[in-house]
């Protein structure tokens, strides 16, 4: 990828996975929003992590890998005093980073079922 040339947002979804993956972050989803009408992006990445320590390290390995790879940084990041969800806004992709009761409890798999969900493969 030439420096000018702005990551899409296959490359930047492909990306926020290995990073996630680096971390072992688990029941990696993706939802195609692109086709809803009205959404607040084309694109949601959806994990957790088993403790506060590794929803850190995920939404750390995150930031590091767009930054050092696509010269993306997040416009917000939210969440990160208590690490029980973190949201990191990359304008036309959200990623939610959860611990897994408040994955559960939020269950944004079925609020935003009208997308089209993949399942990631934990490798």
């Amino acid at each position: 990828m030439q420096e000018s040339e702005p990551a899409g947002i296959e490359e930047k979804r492909q990306l926020i996975i290995e990073a996630i993956r680096e971390k072992k972050g688990k029941e990696i989803v993706t939802i195609n929003l692109s086709k809803i009408e009205n959404s607040i992006c084309d694109c949601f990445i959806i994990c957790h992590g088993d403790s506060y320590t590794q929803v850190d390290a995920i939404t750390e390995s995150v930031e590091k890998k767009l930054k050092d790879d696509a010269g993306l940084r997040a416009h917000h990041i939210e969440g990160l005093q208590n690490s029980q969800w973190v949201l990191m806004d990359f304008f036309d992709i959200l990623v939610h980073v959860f611990q897994k009761d408040f994955r559960t409890f939020y269950n944004l798999e079925e609020l935003w079922a009208d997308g089209e969900m993949v399942r990631v493969d934990d490798r």
